[in-house]
């Protein structure tokens, strides 16, 4: 839960611009800025290791400590990715009170293997690895975990075991995961249908070939 958060120090920073946050990063800290609660905008820079380990172990909500002196509960609102996608390169946090309501996603970790999907022609897909969800900033779960080991055909976002004081913000009906089937007889079509595609151009080749002989 979000009661218990992690403390992260940042730096005031000056300086903004392209430039300025490339050279931030080759030092091994990341652009942030603070906004919320009518105060205006702090530009800071954080310590890459330092909040990645706390967003990889699912933390929604940090205290945060400008220059060591002032300490603010503090939502990831926003994260920018570099353009592949797979590096942090800014963030955005907004200063919250610990009963503040907020919507968040929050992820969904599936734990085990479905002994469903060992079935002939069984494919697992998985629809939804995170849900939205409505609650008081301190009720925030890090994730939500569901054990699909005896699951049936489909594990809905009824199924979770979400807390009371958390609402999720679609249908309880709506998929996280669902096995479909692959029949044998649909298989054997989809064969004998890609075999006749494949002879077709054999046929239409010697039709050529005698057409050539003749001409000759």
């Amino acid at each position: 839960m979000a009661s218990d958060t992690q403390t992260i120090t940042v730096e005031t920073r000056e300086k903004t611009g392209t430039r300025y946050a490339q050279r931030l990063r080759r030092d091994g800290r990341l652009p942030a800025v603070i906004y919320g609660k009518g105060a205006a905008p702090v530009h800071v820079s954080v310590e890459e290791t330092s909040i990645l380990s706390a967003l990889h172990g699912g933390a929604h909500v940090l205290s945060i400590s400008v220059d060591g002196k002032s300490e603010d509960k503090c939502l990831v609102k926003d994260l920018q990715f570099g353009w592949l996608g797979d590096n942090l390169i800014h963030l955005d946090l907004t200063r919250v009170d610990m009963n503040e309501i907020v919507t968040v996603n929050v992820p969904v970790t599936l734990v085990g293997t479905a002994k469903i999907a060992s079935a002939a022609g069984a494919v697992m897909e998985v629809v939804r690895r995170e849900i939205e969800v409505t609650c008081k900033v301190s009720d925030i779960p890090s994730d939500i975990s569901y054990d699909i080991t005896d699951m049936e055909e489909a594990v809905t976002i009824g199924d979770l075991p979400i807390p009371a004081n958390v609402t999720p913000s679609l249908d309880p009906d709506k998929h996280i995961c669902h096995v479909t089937f692959v029949h044998q007889e649909e298989a054997e079509g989809e064969e004998t249908e890609a075999a006749g595609d494949s002879a077709e151009p054999e046929v239409i080749t010697k039709a050529k070939e005698e057409e050539s002989d003749d001409d000759s």
